[in-house]
């Protein structure tokens, strides 16, 4: 019998006042939505179709399936690797950069509009504007 594969995404979020200083950490399992799944399933493919995950955003909502629900800011992702089946990408706000009490984070394909990825819903962090704000998502792949 064969082993399904399965697709598990993470969110690690941290928020840091002006002197560098941790003000908030958080780890979240969050949520693989339909486009994610059939995205990361497209790569196989010999042309792919489908775009992968390039900008990260966050938002003061909560998310549906396909969008945040009221999304803040989108920043193109600062990085993305793979060690194995993991993939790591990492996105970042600067100070003065979606200021707000944020309560969502999205991975997107696309600087406006896409395919979400995934999404993350978690109790409010309050960026002020000497903050700055790192999330870091991994796709796990086993």
């Amino acid at each position: 019998m064969n082993t399904p594969y399965t697709y598990i995404t993470n969110c690690d979020i941290i928020l840091r006042d002006s002197e560098g200083r941790i003000k908030d950490e958080r780890h979240i399992h969050n949520t693989t939505t339909t486009p994610g799944k059939e995205g990361l399933a497209d790569q196989i493919l010999a042309s792919p179709s489908l775009g992968v995950p390039t900008h990260m955003a966050v938002g003061t909502g909560s998310p549906s399936a396909t969008a945040l629900g009221t999304e803040s800011d989108r920043n193109a992702l600062t990085s993305k690797t793979r060690s194995g089946a993991v993939i790591t990408m990492v996105g970042n706000w600067a100070a003065g950069d979606a200021t707000a009490t944020l309560t969502e984070a999205g991975l997107f394909d696309a600087d406006a509009s896409g395919n979400m990825w995934a999404s993350a819903t978690f109790t409010a962090i309050a960026k002020a504007a000497s903050d700055t704000l790192a999330i870091t998502w991994t796709i796990t792949v086993s």
